[in-house]
């Protein structure tokens, strides 16, 4: 295992896949603003490293309400999180709120805690998301949900997080990071190259209309032809074992 610390955060690698620890770098703006550079360096080393196919993203999301001034002034962690090619998990620990919620947004899989609150407080304290909350929450769980968790700022608990299609799964506090890492070890035994098409398929998707979102996928499937991945992938089922892709 490699461990490598930037600043405040922790970038363990392990196999095929990475585990960054944020720590309490969500602490209050301060901690938001020294971070985000690192942050966003960490994930440019991330991108362009090709034995990592999957990162797990730990954090605390329990920020509470982080002052919006100056945003344009700051690198946003969000969108350094957003702009990795390879899949995120996100591995919540205890609540997601203002900021904490939109960095959660941003990680394609997102793993809760049974007693977790999710929420965007921000018209509570005269401001409002800017970190792709009003953006990303409704093309996640309806424009209706999403205006109510908004607009009121109230929060959801976990179970209707979970229902609403917030979090993709809950589990207990002790349990987060090896249901995390156990679900990114298993998807790094897939190809690299399918898993970065696939999530580009599924993002850009979203602003495309149906018939341009399948024309995409389409143009995405058939540039895998050209991998040694996919002849890898057809050779190991006609063969009847394991497939040892290497993302290329």
């Amino acid at each position: 295992m490699d461990e490598i610390a930037y600043g405040k955060l922790i970038c363990r690698k392990t196999g095929n896949y990475a585990v960054v620890d944020l720590a309490d770098a969500l602490r209050d703006e301060p901690s938001v603003v020294q971070t985000a550079p690192d942050l966003v360096d960490l994930c440019d080393r991330i991108a362009l490293d090709e034995r990592v196919r999957v990162i797990v993203l730990c954090f605390d999301g329990g920020t509470a309400f982080i002052s919006q001034a100056g945003r344009g002034e700051r690198i946003s962690l969000v969108d350094a999180v957003a702009g990795l090619r390879q899949p995120v998990i996100g591995a919540i620990r205890g609540d997601a709120i203002g900021l904490g919620l939109e960095l959660a947004l941003a990680c394609d899989i997102r793993i809760g805690m049974d007693n977790s609150r999710f929420s965007l407080p921000q018209v509570q304290k005269g401001c409002m998301p800017s970190d792709g909350g009003t953006q990303r929450l409704p093309r996640l769980i309806g424009r209706s949900r999403a205006m109510h968790m908004i607009l009121t700022g109230e929060s959801v608990d976990a179970g209707e997080a979970f229902r609403w299609g917030l979090i993709n799964r809950i589990v207990p506090a002790g349990e987060l990071l090896s249901a995390a890492v156990e679900m990114a070890r298993e998807m790094a035994e897939n190809s690299p190259v399918s898993l970065s098409y696939a999530k580009e398929a599924l993002w850009k998707g979203m602003d495309l209309t149906l018939e341009q979102g399948i024309r995409m996928e389409l143009d995405l499937y058939l540039h895998l032809f050209t991998t040694s991945d996919r002849t890898e992938g057809i050779a190991a089922y006609k063969e009847k074992r394991k497939p040892r892709f290497e993302g290329i």
